[in-house]
């Protein structure tokens, strides 16, 4: 791998309750080598865990990077390759962090992060009214940030065909891989 290579996936499915038992088939769906960043935050902690020990031995047989979003001992405990928005200190665990606006990106960067999810790039269902970011706006943040930074928000494997010239690194959806 050559030195300026990110040993990141590409493409990334975000999980949260929303996908249901499509979960399982968007998981079937991702390619060899892509991640999943599991959310699930509305989830009782006890079901959270369950689930997420279900996902993370998906993630091994497939060969699938996995994140684990918040909760620091979990991803520790499930041997999770990074911590999506940790809450506590995820120790030697790389991290990632979403972010919405230059300032948001900047901060993510300054504070470590080895991944920037940056949304929304296009309108999207989890944030129903909520703007996309002006494309050159996107543009700059990316240009700026050190890191691979992941494009979120409405995309698909086209979309991110149509932004990859912006800079991307890769793209992150839920809807996409629900088929």
């Amino acid at each position: 791998m050559a030195a300026n290579q990110s040993p990141w996936p590409r493409e990334w499915l975000m999980t949260d309750e929303r996908c249901g038992d499509q979960l399982w088939q968007a998981i079937e769906a991702l390619p060899w080598g892509a991640g999943i960043v599991f959310r699930h935050y509305g989830t009782p902690l006890h079901e959270r865990a369950a689930l997420a020990e279900r996902v993370a031995s998906l993630c091994r047989d497939r060969g699938l990077v996995l994140a684990i979003a918040g909760n620091v001992e979990l991803a520790q405990a499930l041997n999770a390759a990074m911590i999506h928005n940790p809450v506590g200190n995820p120790a030697l665990v790389p991290v990632s962090r979403s972010a919405h606006s230059p300032k948001e990106a900047a901060a993510a960067c300054s504070s470590g992060a080895s991944l920037i999810f940056l949304s929304p790039v296009y309108a999207t269902r989890s944030h129903p009214g909520r703007q996309p970011l002006p494309r050159d706006t996107a543009q700059r943040i990316v240009a700026d940030c050190p890191v691979p930074v992941i494009a979120l928000g409405g995309m698909n494997r086209a979309r991110f065909g149509e932004r990859q010239a912006d800079g991307f690194y890769g793209w992150a959806g839920i809807d996409a891989w629900l088929g």
